[in-house]
């Protein structure tokens, strides 16, 4: 039923969901550990612990270029206080790094393994 509605209903996607599955699915398959942490108040989509006990950071939204959405995105990672990389990935091209947080666009991303 629910794939039946992704195909033939598309005003009921809602594209950030997707794409966060799309993340979620290429993290496990790229061998990491994967779940979704808390700072605060605030949520990161996904820590990501490789093998070798290594973190990194990962928000996800579908664009960042409204000023709003850039902040509400930004501001978890933002608020993480330690020097594991931290990455913000959007279908965006525009370079939107910021403070050490890498924009990338997730096309990119999952090319580049």
């Amino acid at each position: 039923m629910a794939f039946r509605r992704f195909l033939f209903n598309r005003e009921d996607r809602d594209m950030g969901h997707i794409l966060e599955n799309v993340v979620f699915l290429e993290l496990l398959h790229r061998g990491y550990k994967v779940s979704v942490g808390k700072i605060g108040a605030y949520e990161v989509d996904f820590v990501a612990q490789a093998l070798n006990e290594n973190l990194e950071y990962y928000q996800v939204s579908q664009s960042i270029l409204d000023k709003n959405t850039f902040e509400r995105e930004i501001q978890s990672l933002d608020k993480i206080d330690d020097h594991h990389p931290k990455c913000l990935l959007s279908m965006d091209y525009s370079d939107l790094s910021y403070k050490g947080i890498k924009h990338i666009n997730i096309l990119d991303w999952l090319m580049g393994g």
